[in-house]
């Protein structure tokens, strides 16, 4: 696979870079899947001031590099989530010797999710990957030791195969209802990252090396050990 250089994800910090969210979430949460009314309600203006919550856009640059650029897709991730939010959901664990309550309170959790592709860029899995990229590096560099994301059962284009498959993500319960008009069933997903760095490690293959290339020494020694 050719990694392709025209797409570029950065972590959203003015207006104009929540505009290109809202485009991406426009296109996919509101006219695609109808789990939102307004866009403009998953990113608040204020949110650009908030610290424990970061969102990256992936941009594609057209050919000639640098005529047009298109907002790809998006990813948000809230760091330290409520444990009283998710428990009012009514988690089926998968494993009942599992606890997710008493797993979210002993680890450092961050949450990923609004994880929006556009249609027309889906078949790229740089995308996907520049996403991961870019918010593995910022919660990675935070001192966090778990994802946790929860996913649509019977949605088409849920990235359930990418996170299980690419990145390692754990099923470890179910639940009815959630923040988002869907009346699908949520599969709630925990990634270990020291875990996934390891493997993916060990695996050698593409993503390894897309995912850390760029990371300073003391990013790689904070999973190493």
């Amino acid at each position: 696979m050719r990694l392709d250089e025209r797409v570029t994800a950065t972590r959203v910090i003015d207006e104009e870079g929540r505009q290109r969210v809202l485009a991406v979430l426009q296109a996919t949460y509101q006219r695609e899947k109808r789990w939102v009314v307004d866009p403009a309600t998953q990113f608040p203006p204020e949110d650009l001031a908030r610290d424990d919550v970061s969102w990256f856009v992936v941009d594609v640059r057209s050919r000639p590099i640098g005529v047009r650029v298109r907002p790809a897709g998006v990813v948000r991730v809230v760091y330290d989530p409520p444990v009283e939010a998710y428990a009012s959901y009514g988690f089926a664990p998968l494993d009942p010797t599992l606890k997710i309550e008493d797993m979210i309170r002993g680890s450092r959790i961050a949450e990923i999710g609004r994880f929006a592709v556009v249609p027309r860029f889906r078949r790229r899995l740089v995308v996907a990957a520049a996403l991961m990229r870019a918010a593995a590096a910022e919660t990675v560099s935070r001192g966090y030791t778990h994802y946790l994301t929860d996913v649509f059962e019977d949605d088409p284009h849920s990235p359930y195969g990418f996170h299980t498959r690419v990145m390692g993500f754990h099923p470890v319960a179910t639940h009815e209802v959630g923040e988002l008009a869907c009346t699908s069933r949520r599969i709630t997903m925990v990634l270990d990252l020291k875990a996934a760095y390891q493997r993916l490690k060990r695996r050698g293959n593409w993503m390894f090396r897309y995912l850390t290339s760029q990371w300073p020494d003391a990013l790689h020694q904070r999973l190493v050990a």
